[in-house]
């Protein structure tokens, strides 16, 4: 199962790498927190790194569970209108 676990998270995180090159920021209301929007996607290129972090200590499960919680929160900022972005698998 692992060879398995790692090609999937292989995927996963190609997938991720090539997104987050390209995610653009929505123009903010006044109503919108900026900074908040910016923190959310600091966060999201933090579990990136610590994805891959993980991946190198061999903890498969770990690595593919920070890369999917990153996906989590670029969806959300995108279905609140937040950022504009397409995963490959879209294109």
């Amino acid at each position: 199962m692992s060879k398995e676990l790692r090609e999937r998270l292989d995927r996963y995180l190609n997938s991720l790498k090539k997104t987050l090159s390209q995610v653009k920021l929505a123009e903010l209301e006044v109503s919108v927190d900026g900074n908040k929007v910016r923190t959310v996607l600091d966060l999201v290129e933090r579990y990136y790194r610590d994805a891959l972090h993980y991946l190198e200590e061999g903890d498969l499960t770990t690595s593919l569970v920070c890369v999917v919680y990153a996906e989590g929160l670029l969806d959300t900022l995108r279905v609140l209108g937040l950022a504009s972005f397409k995963w490959p698998f879209e294109a």
